[in-house]
């Protein structure tokens, strides 16, 4: 009987420590998942970015850190993608059409910067802008001049990009927003750009 109760109990503290272990790994149970500790990461730490140079769909040249002062919306496509990527345009489409048309350009902005910009020459992000309606001014869709600038740029974003062996790509997908003071302050689920838009109204 008392061995039984003594098996009992370390089985009882194991359990309780385990649970523990897990509580403190996971920060309190509110990161089961890459993508929610990523998130959680950001928030926890607002990151400044890296100062690369994109080049958009007319072949004009800026930084991110242009829109310094204003609040810009980020997300990361390939043009050939027919499944988030087309979340993802359709998303910044219902944002930009959402947001007080006044704001657009002066207080708030959207970027949508290619991560394979080996095959997405301009032609192919004009396509894309064309096919969602992003003006090249207000919403820019963009890629790093140079290839070796993507890495850091990703890095910075949380963004990861895997080859499926078939051409394309699998990744993680979000609308990012950047503050006014051009770090990473918010990431918020693609399935919700009306919500994203109505928190846009009410900062501006």
């Amino acid at each position: 009987m008392k061995l039984s109760q003594r098996s009992l109990a370390a089985t009882a503290l194991v359990i309780l420590l385990g649970s523990a272990v897990f509580w403190w790994s996971t920060d309190g149970l509110t990161a089961f998942t890459a993508e929610t500790a990523r998130r959680v990461d950001i928030l926890r730490s607002p990151r400044r970015l890296p100062a690369v140079i994109l080049e958009v769909q007319d072949g004009r040249a800026f930084r991110l850190q242009d829109y310094q002062g204003r609040l810009l919306a980020v997300d990361f496509i390939y043009t050939r993608c027919t499944t988030l990527c087309r979340s993802l345009g359709i998303a910044f489409k219902q944002i930009s059409e959402s947001v007080p048309p006044q704001a657009l350009g002066r207080d708030f902005a959207l970027v949508s910067i290619s991560f394979d910009p080996e095959r997405d020459d301009l032609t192919s992000l004009k396509a894309y802008g064309h096919a969602y309606g992003a003006d090249g001014a207000h919403w820019r869709i963009a890629r790093v001049r140079n290839a070796a600038d993507l890495k850091p740029l990703l890095e910075a974003f949380g963004i990861v990009v895997i080859p499926d062996g078939l051409g394309g790509f699998e990744h993680n997908a979000a609308i990012h927003l950047v503050g006014r003071d051009g770090k990473l302050a918010q990431i918020s689920d693609i399935d919700q750009p009306l919500a994203f838009a109505q928190r846009i109204a009410t900062w501006l």
